[in-house]
């Protein structure tokens, strides 16, 4: 790959990141009640610092790592993007944030395992990974740090 078309996808991939850094700090500093949004903050700023540094160092061609996103490689990412997606904006409002991550988790977890789809082992592998990482996301968040998360249809 030729250099400029590498550093050009570094470029892109690090301004696209940079752009969603910015909207998610922007989002938890706009919305009410502030206390609520307390942790999404501190993250958010975290994030945006580092997707700082990435822009800067993709600009100034220090990102010598990667060859950028090339379409085969964007390929095996856009089923993931597009089931992100639908969770972001319609599962997790409709229902609600512990069922719609769970049901996400798995479907991600299915499309990116490399286990054979015809076993009933690897599913109950799949179910058991769910429940595992969706038990300590509900620890984290309902006791660790006791954050409302959005409601649906279900719990």
């Amino acid at each position: 790959m030729r250099t400029s078309t590498k550093k050009f996808q570094q470029i892109a991939s690090g301004g696209t990141v940079l752009l969603v850094a910015i909207t998610v700090a922007w989002l938890s500093y706009t919305r009410e009640p502030a206390s609520a949004f307390l942790f999404p903050r501190l993250i958010s700023i975290v994030f945006l610092a580092l997707s700082c540094w990435n822009f800067f160092r993709a600009v100034m061609g220090m990102a010598r790592i990667g060859g950028g996103l090339d379409v085969t490689s964007a390929m095996h990412i856009t089923p993931g993007l597009v089931v992100m997606l639908v969770y972001v904006f319609w599962l997790a409002k409709f229902l609600g944030f512990y069922v719609a991550s769970s049901l996400t988790f798995f479907v991600l977890l299915t499309l990116y395992d490399s286990g054979n789809r015809s076993e009933l082992s690897n599913w109950a592998k799949r179910a058991l990974i769910t429940a595992f990482f969706m038990a300590i996301m509900y620890a984290l968040f309902a006791f660790v740090l006791k954050v409302q998360l959005p409601r649906g249809m279900f719990i």
